[in-house]
């Protein structure tokens, strides 16, 4: 009886893709495609260097979790489309070969881990209730876990999968994750929000895509603007001012309330805010729902990606929401 439960455990390890029994640095490094596309249902070592690579291009998949999923084909699609290329949600060799080209480091590497990683500052844990969260000087990070995950544009499981056994709570820990690109600054001279593909893409002056990242747009409920707006704020680390007109769901406070500023605050770590009062494109605490759920209105992407918008953009910005046939192409 004992065996036979140890039996099934040793299964289950090796089942579990968190667990990450094939996925090594060394696999992900080296992974190449052949034409066989991996499942969506797992983690695969080609579906991380895809997303790596597609990261660096500035052609974002959202967070990187090695899996090939709805964000992945948005930004192929686009991809493939600002290089001329047979457009299309899937991986093709023709894409492949053009996506390596935008850098030839290798895709994973090693990090020490510092004393400053270790101690944070932190909190212990991100309150479920909106206005539980007023009562905190700073929304923090949970734990270096999560600190490093948003550091590298990873997910916590992908992390936890390529370091076993490690618990990121020891200075001088050597640990692998996402090799990011040293980008260099770029300036979009428009804005583009594609409400039905859920997407934002960034274009320069003579028209030239430069930037396309995964979003959340507004629902029927709390809608998206429409039209075309203009940047009026650009604020890293915002507060966040809850107003009881929203009517929020899960919210029962009758009186504005103030969030303090910090990347788990309900409007992340950026605030770009728009001509339309109360209206903006922020980041977020839940990197992992981008593009897979309704937003209060305004334009969620992760905070790393809004980040980047952030650099590449000044005030007056033409900021255009459209329809989905009407998106550029």
């Amino acid at each position: 009886m004992t065996r036979w439960f140890l039996g099934l455990i040793l299964m289950a390890v090796v089942q579990h893709p968190a667990f990450g029994a094939e996925l090594t640095a060394d696999k992900i490094n080296s992974a190449n495609f052949t034409g066989k596309l991996p499942s969506e249902d797992s983690v695969s070592p080609l579906a991380v260097k895809l997303q790596v690579l597609l990261d660096r291009a500035r052609f974002s998949p959202g967070e990187i979790d090695g899996r090939f999923g709805d964000n992945v084909e948005k930004a192929l699609q686009a991809f493939g489309e600002a290089n001329n290329l047979a457009s299309s949600k899937v991986l093709t060799p023709e894409i492949w070969s053009k996506l390596q080209q935008v850098s030839s480091d290798a895709v994973i590497a090693e990090y020490v881990l510092s004393e400053r990683d270790i101690k944070g500052p932190y909190i212990e844990k991100l309150p479920a209730k909106m206005e539980d969260m007023r009562s905190l000087k700073a929304l923090s990070f949970t734990g270096p876990k999560e600190a490093l995950s948003e550091r590298f544009h990873m997910s916590q499981d992908l992390l936890a999968a390529l370091n076993p056994g490690q618990k990121f709570d020891r200075d001088g820990a050597r640990i692998s994750v996402v090799n990011l690109a040293k980008e260099a600054p770029t300036k979009a001279a428009r804005i583009e929000v594609d409400k039905a593909r859920e997407t934002v893409r960034a274009f320069a002056k003579d028209g030239t895509l430069i930037a396309f990242y995964p979003a959340s747009v507004g629902s029927e409920e709390k809608p998206t603007p429409a039209g075309t707006l203009k940047v009026v704020s650009i604020q890293p680390n915002p507060t966040y001012r809850y107003d009881p007109k929203y009517k929020f769901k899960g919210v029962e406070s009758k009186e504005p309330f103030t969030i303090n500023a910090g990347p788990n605050n309900p409007v992340g770590a950026m605030w770009i805010g728009l001509s339309q009062a109360s209206y903006g494109i922020h980041g977020t605490n839940e990197p992992s729902r981008v593009s897979k759920s309704e937003s209060h209105g305004c334009v969620r992407m992760t905070n790393w990606d809004v980040a980047r918008l952030a650099q590449s953009i000044k005030k007056g910005v033409e900021v255009s929401f459209m329809e989905g046939k009407q998106a550029s192409r």
